[in-house]
């Protein structure tokens, strides 16, 4: 009898060892430390006139540069160590200006040829090496003022709806929203219409020196404390969006005492892109342009985003915000240029209507707020440190005539650039931010901590590998070798499938290969014992290779497919280092199967199937025909 696989199972083994070599073979070339030059906005571009006056400061610092390029949107600088990135950042973004994004980043080195097939290496968490930190806060303050201001806004269009006359609504320092009425009967009419659609703010009316009555709201504490936990809320809810928007593997957005989200992306490569698109705040207000005749009080005046010398002014009652914004796609108008279209949610759609319905042949315009930290230098007790100052930008993308009454559907046009139509309909579509959000730390994760992880791991890794082939070598023999080769095969294609669906390598994850090594060589190890069995009974050496493959199958299947279910309940219920450790356990217990089973016995058929066997050396057992 002799051991050996039709050809289509030997073309299965080589086809997926040569997938394996190829898709694991760009984990040999490490990550470049680099800094990334991007715009601060989607429409400033990045061209070679920018990156040279970065490498010139780069130089000027005596910084060593290993390569540098022009990508299509932004630029790439690459550096020999972690040193010289930390140094380069503040360097470059000196030079450079606000109108520009400076941030550390991890370039990948992979060859031209691997990458056209696709291939990459591994991301690695934010406990190895690869990944990015940032701690944002919430502007709390804004998000009472902007909740106070869209309040009194509808509270004074519906006193105008029920033709009750009043002066002033605007918002006071104090959280409190003053009308003043010329009678007592217009104040109780007043205070009848709010109560009963306001109740969360305290009343207080009373008779001014003119003669004119005063009603005074004043928001509550408990309403001030829903308001900041509902921004928290939101912005926890639109960032998750953000960055699936992203998509980011195994990311981590969590809140962090009262005012505070940490969110970790580890395996990003264009941090700075991150950044802009997790830190902007942009949402739209649709207002009204001002008559001549309105009181100063009621108007205010913004630039044209596309031009500061254009200003318009503005009712400061807002009809609508992105808020209300239920989906948006960027798009193209009748002459080419970009556009978002906008679809409003039921109470956007009917806001818009009602305002607009009656102010037919008026201009609306659509006012664009971003707020964003960029970073300065300053000088502290004699030292230069980086400041991240919080900067609001308003300006009105357009201002058009109404020509019909506005539903639930809508586009904007007036945008300077098609990735500026696509990232403003990015924002709205994952989500408007309910309040401000500022940057007050980010951090690359690797130079130190990291490194030692890498380091520890690898050194675990190699060790608990080392041991088993010695000791597989040498109880087994010939057959430990073939056991050696199999579990590298093993841990080749693990890598590989890890590269292939871009999983996200963990402290854990390492923990999780370790395992993963002594479950294939628990294979082995039953197929060896078995094969002994049958040589102990008398059965030539390859009838017993035969029977030693075939009755260990059942037992090597039913122990993973119990260990692989654990993994997926793990991978289902945990949360970060958990889901790591799971998900490389599960691949691990994947390929450890198809090379415990099948690679294995393709290398053993290769060594012994094809010729007669007279002796058989296993183990210490030792069988002649």
């Amino acid at each position: 009898m002799l051991n050996k696989y039709p050809l289509w199972k030997n073309l299965i083994i080589v086809f997926a060892l040569v997938i394996g070599f190829i898709y694991a073979s760009p984990n040999l070339f490490p990550d470049d430390y680099a800094v990334q030059i991007t715009g601060a906005r989607s429409s400033t571009q990045v061209d070679q006139r920018i990156l040279d006056r970065a490498v010139g400061a780069l130089e000027a610092e005596g910084i060593e540069i290993k390569a540098a390029e022009l990508q299509e949107r932004d630029a790439l600088i690459r550096l020999n160590s972690a040193e010289d990135q930390l140094r380069a950042r503040p360097a470059v973004q000196k030079a450079l200006g606000r109108d520009y994004l400076v941030a550390l980043n991890m370039a990948a080195s992979t060859p031209d040829w691997l990458r056209s097939l696709g291939a990459g290496p591994m991301k690695l968490g934010l406990d190895l090496r690869g990944g990015v930190h940032f701690l944002l806060e919430v502007d709390m303050e804004t998000a009472v003022d902007q909740r106070l201001e869209a309040m009194a806004g509808q509270i004074k269009q519906e006193l105008r709806d029920e033709r009750i006359r009043y002066r002033g609504g605007d918002v006071a320092g104090d959280r409190s929203i003053a009308l003043i009425f010329r009678d007592a009967e217009s104040l109780s009419e007043a205070e009848s219409l709010i109560r009963d659609q306001y109740m969360q703010f305290q009343f207080d009316d009373e008779q001014t020196e003119d003669g004119a009555y005063q009603l005074t709201l004043t928001m509550s504490d408990a309403e001030i404390q829903s308001i900041q936990d509902y921004a928290l809320e939101q912005n926890l809810t639109t960032i998750r969006n953000r960055v699936n928007e992203l998509g980011v593997a195994e990311p981590l957005v969590q809140r962090q005492g009262a005012d505070r989200i940490i969110v970790e992306l580890p395996g990003v490569q264009d941090t700075a892109a991150a950044k802009r698109v997790l830190g902007a705040t942009a949402n739209l207000e649709f207002r009204l342009e001002a008559r001549s005749d309105a009181p100063s009080s009621e108007v205010e005046v913004f630039p044209f985003r596309d031009s500061e010398n254009r200003t318009a002014r503005l009712q400061r009652d807002v009809i609508v915000t992105g808020d209300n914004v239920s989906n948006a796609q960027s798009a193209f108008d009748e002459n080419g240029q970009p556009q978002v279209n906008i679809t409003m949610d039921s109470v956007g759609g009917d806001l818009m209507n009602r305002a607009t319905r009656n102010a037919i042949g008026r201009r609306m315009a659509v006012l664009f707020i971003e707020y964003r930290t960029e970073t300065e230098e300053v000088v502290v007790d004699g030292e230069t440190q980086l400041v991240d100052e919080r900067i609001v930008e308003k300006g009105i993308i357009s201002l058009a005539t109404i020509q019909s009454a506005l539903g639930a559907s809508f586009r904007i046009t007036g945008l300077d650039s098609i990735p500026e139509a696509s990232e403003l309909a990015l924002l709205l579509r994952a989500g408007s931010l309910a309040a401000p959000m500022y940057f007050v730390q980010e951090r690359t994760i690797g130079p130190s901590l990291g490194q030692k992880n890498i380091d520890a791991g690898l050194m675990s890794v190699m060790l608990g590998f080392g041991l088993v082939l010695l000791y597989m070598i040498v109880y087994y023999r010939g057959f430990g070798v073939i056991a050696s080769a199999t579990l590298t095969l093993n841990l080749m294609m693990l890598i590989a499938c890890m590269s292939i669906l871009s999983a996200t390598l963990t402290l854990p994850g390492i923990a999780g290969i370790v395992l993963t090594v002594g479950m294939a060589v628990d294979a082995n190890v039953l197929i060896f014992e078995r094969i002994k069995e049958e040589l102990k009974t008398g059965v030539p050496p390859q009838s017993a290779i035969n029977s030693g493959y075939s009755r260990a199958f059942v037992s090597i299947v039913d122990a993973n497919i119990t260990t692989l279910l654990v993994a997926v309940i793990l991978f289902a219920m945990g949360s970060g280092p958990v889901k790591g450790f799971a998900v490389t356990l599960s691949i691990g217990i994947l390929t450890s199967m198809f090379s415990g089973l099948m690679v294995s016995r393709g290398i053993v058929n290769l060594v012994f199937g094809r010729r007669t066997i007279n002796k058989l050396s296993i183990g210490g057992k030792q069988a002649n025909v």
